[in-house]
């Protein structure tokens, strides 16, 4: 494929990001990423690593004048979120992401680019591949399965790992720098469900919730956008009929706030136009509410077929779950302002032969906050006959004021720039509190060029700032000799 990243600076970095675009990396089919990444520290002559869980440590000697500075670990991990429009012909796991240049932001085509965590393992490629930069004992960490649950960072055995100071590569906003972050887990409930045939005086109706903006569900959480789950349920819950609930299926990703969903309900043939009516509605209500976070939302209904419903019981429940699960923002920190402290995100609503899942994101800065929302979606689950677990638990990333590292950045940030970082927390899951827990000797930062609208297919990431980040990190690395 072209690469129309061709001549962007810096060129080592996009020419890198441009190469690992070609190889679906979808979270859980990272493999081929994984082998390719081997194969990149191999061919260097470098120490390469690859463990059980398709993690990479790709280990570089100190240039001369830094051998006795402390070891710099750049972390960032290779799977992303795979997320494209309904209309978009695009296999992840096989196609290449179709990149374009629009001005000075790159995307894809009608799917996630990826930069998220891609431009990580690009900035760590290009420092690895870099003949002219000075820096100290380098390691490279590109973790697996980050987004679904942190799985790579898990199983990573911390002991292989020599470095004191951890650059995490996973932020998307320049000028800042990130020094805590939430801890989350996955909370799924499951309502088994039992059917019944379709009577010949019946008409199957399919409600769709569609072009919603989504996001990332930690840090665009505070947006308060549209969740289409919430929105099928709210429909459902609202209808002046009497229905049954066929199928009912939204979300692809519990990180992503889910952007289209949709619902197939049986009524009497004698009451279709007035469900239409009452769903019309509805959507007017919903359009109001958010034509700010979501002008674009549209609610349609449409005649369908279907064999079999769910019975009384099992509709009643799973309306019960749509509407009573809790989402979007629970806390607020009382410490610093605007910060989220807690949030759900319903990301996936999935119904299988028996049962329909829900799969919520759980995040929170405070441990006993996080445990109490999942009780609170235990107890649901449990008063509606379901089965809940929890599943891909990890920490939070407590700030450690005024480490060493910081010192380093901020130095190195004022003395690019003439102007001084923001300091900041982040209402995402981060792997920098996993791999803390494990070398607890270690300090971290995390940092990253302007991303946005990230998990979504409207991500894109700026070129400049890109190059700006990559000037940064350069000076960071150059200056560790200096402390």
């Amino acid at each position: 494929m072209e690469n129309v990243l061709k001549g962007l600076k810096p060129e080592l970095v996009f020419k890198y990001f441009h190469e690992i675009s070609q190889i679906p990396r979808g979270s859980g089919n990272e493999k081929e990423i994984s082998d390719y990444l081997k194969s990149f520290g191999e061919n260097l002559g470098l120490e390469t690593i690859q463990d059980d869980a398709l993690n990479i440590i790709i280990r570089k000697p100190a240039t001369e004048g830094y051998e006795n500075c402390k070891g710099v670990i750049l972390q960032g991990h290779m799977d992303m979120v795979c997320e494209k429009n309904k209309d978009t012909q695009h296999d992840f796991t096989k196609d290449p992401i179709k990149l374009r240049v629009d001005g000075d932001m790159i995307y894809a085509t009608g799917t996630t680019l990826g930069a998220d965590n891609g431009i990580a393992v690009a900035m760590g490629l290009a420092v690895l591949a870099s003949d002219n930069l000075k820096h100290p004992a380098l390691e490279v960490l590109i973790t697996s399965n980050e987004e679904a649950g942190m799985t790579g960072a898990m199983a990573l055995d911390g002991s292989l790992l020599k470095g004191e100071y951890i650059l995490n590569l996973d932020s998307e906003e320049e000028g800042f720098l990130l020094v805590s972050c939430a801890g989350g887990v996955t909370a799924l409930s499951e309502l088994n469900i039992e059917k019944k045939p379709v009577a010949a005086d019946k008409q199957a109706l399919s409600i769709d919730v569609k072009g919603l903006l989504g996001g990332h569900s930690g840090m665009d959480i505070i947006k308060q956008r549209a969740n289409s789950n919430v929105l099928i349920g709210r429909i459902l819950n609202s209808l002046c009929v009497k229905f049954d609930l066929a199928k009912i299926d939204g979300g692809s990703k519990n990180n992503a706030i889910p952007r289209e969903s949709e619902a197939i309900i049986v009524v009497d043939k004698a009451d279709v136009e007035n469900t239409k009516q009452c769903i019309e509605k509805m959507a007017a209500t919903l359009k109001n509410e958010f034509s700010t976070s979501d002008p674009g939302l549209i609610v349609e209904c449409v005649e369908t077929t279907v064999d079999s419903t769910f019975d009384c019981d099992s509709t009643a429940r799973v309306i019960k779950m749509l509407n009573l699960i809790p989402n979007g923002i629970q806390t607020m920190s009382m410490d610093i302002k605007g910060l989220v402290q807690s949030s759900t995100n319903i990301g996936v609503v999935k119904t299988n032969d028996n049962s329909v899942l829900f799969e919520s994101a759980v995040r929170s800065s405070v441990k006993s906050l996080k445990t109490d929302i999942t009780n609170k979606i235990s107890l649901l689950t449990e008063s509606l006959n379901g089965d809940f677990k929890l599943k891909s638990d990890y920490p939070a990333w407590e700030y450690s004021k005024g480490s060493k590292l910081e010192e380093i950045c901020i130095e190195a940030y004022e003395n690019l720039t003439g102007k001084k970082p923001t300091i900041m927390a982040l209402h995402a899951g981060l792997e920098c509190g996993l791999l803390l827990d494990k070398m607890p000797h270690a300090q971290a930062i995390s940092l990253g060029p302007d991303m946005f609208e990230v998990h979504t297919p409207n991500e894109h990431l700026s070129i400049s700032s890109t190059e700006n980040v990559w000037n940064f990190l350069v000076a960071i690395l150059e200056s560790m000799n200096k402390h």
